[in-house]
């Protein structure tokens, strides 16, 4: 191949004795590293099934990000359509999660990266059930807040997708007392 450099002109680089062979070597080399790396991607997306809404240069930015669990945020609403981004604290553990509107939900239990020693899909896995708990109790402080207060303050006081939900649940019930 340094032979290439010495004279560039395709002509004259695939004439060279053996150049075939070595092209096709090469090419086989890169189709193992190439499974190998899927093979690798494969078992992050079978841990961490969100994954498989990513691209693999998406994927793969992600997991070089074992140090700051900030830097993955970017990347965040790819995976979780509902967070646009985490509030971390000083030392990086992840203490609410914030809509596109950005409705910010102090999470249950607090969410610690650090804790995976750089496996971004555990803490991934993490997050998501801490997000599903901590959407589940809003959900019940919603239920209870919404005999209690009017309903124009009772919607300015909860996320949007809470309000969806709790409307639509006391819908549904006063619809089918009806």
């Amino acid at each position: 191949i340094s032979m290439c450099t010495k004279d560039p002109k395709a002509l004259v680089v695939f004439k060279q004795e053996g150049m075939l062979k070595t092209l096709q070597e090469s090419n086989e080399k890169l189709e193992n590293v190439q499974k190998g790396l899927n093979d690798y991607l494969e078992t992050k997306r079978l841990y961490f099934p969100r994954f498989f809404f990513l691209s693999n240069d998406n994927l793969l930015e992600i997991l070089s990000e074992t140090k700051d669990p900030a830097r993955v945020q970017p990347h965040l609403n790819k995976a979780f359509e509902g967070i646009n981004s985490l509030d971390f604290t000083g030392d990086k553990k992840i203490t609410a999660i914030v809509s596109a509107q950005q409705e910010k939900l102090e999470v249950t239990t607090i969410v610690d990266p650090q804790m995976a020693h750089g496996n971004v899909e555990v803490w991934l896995v993490e997050l998501e059930r801490t997000m599903t708990e901590t959407i589940r109790d809003v959900s019940f402080k919603s239920v209870e807040d919404y005999t209690n207060k009017s309903f124009v303050d009772w919607i300015g006081g909860w996320a949007g997708q809470v309000v969806l939900l709790v409307s639509n649940l006391f819908w549904t019930r006063e619809v089918t007392d009806a």
